[in-house]
C-alpha cells in the first residue's frame, strides 16, 4: 500500500501536470479565454484531487481485500481508469455549465474531451509513476507490501 506522503505527492504531480497541458490546449480548442479554462481547469484539478486521493484509497483497500496486492495489470489499470473517470464526470459537468452559464448537452463536448484527454493521461501518468516510484515488496510469506514513500 502506499504511504499518505506518496498519495499526495501522486496526485499533486498529476494534476500540475495536466493544468499544464489542459489550460493552454483547451482554451484553444474551445475558443475559451485562458483565464475561463484556467477557472475550469483548477476547479476541476481540486476536485480531481480530492476524488484522486479517496478513490485511489479505495481501489487499493479493494484490491488488498480481493487480490491480496495492489500491483495492477494493464486491464485493472484500465478500469481504474475509466471507474475514476465516470465519478468524476458525474460531478464536473453540471458544475462547468453553470459556470459557463450554458446547457449539460452544449457543455459535454467540453467535459468529454478533457475526459478522454485524463482517460489517456491518467493511464500513461499512473504506469509511469508504479514504475518511477514502485512498492517495495516484503519478504515472500508475507502477503503484504511495504509501504513507500
Amino acid at each position: 500500500m502506499r504511504s499518505v506522503p506518496d498519495r499526495m505527492r501522486h496526485a499533486l504531480l498529476f494534476e500540475i501536470l495536466a493544468l499544464a497541458i489542459v489550460i493552454p490546449v483547451g482554451g484553444y480548442l474551445f475558443n475559451l479565454q485562458e483565464s475561463a479554462m484556467g477557472v475550469i481547469g483548477l476547479g476541476s484539478a481540486i476536485t480531481a484531487t480530492v476524488w484522486n486521493y479517496c478513490y485511489n484509497h479505495l481501489f487499493d483497500h479493494t484490491m488488498m481485500r480481493l487480490f491480496k496486492t495492489t500491483q495492477k495489470t494493464v486491464v485493472l489499470r484500465v478500469i481504474h481508469t475509466c471507474l475514476f473517470e465516470g465519478g468524476l464526470q458525474i460531478v464536473l459537468l453540471p458544475a462547468i455549465a453553470l459556470y459557463l452559464r450554458t446547457s449539460l448537452a452544449e457543455t459535454f463536448s467540453l467535459t468529454l474531451s478533457i475526459a478522454l484527454f485524463y482517460l489517456v493521461y491518467a493511464f500513461f501518468f499512473n504506469w509511469a509513476y508504479d514504475r518511477l516510484f514502485p512498492i517495495p515488496l516484503l519478504p515472500a510469506g508475507s502477503g503484504r507490501q511495504a509501504a513507500s514513500l
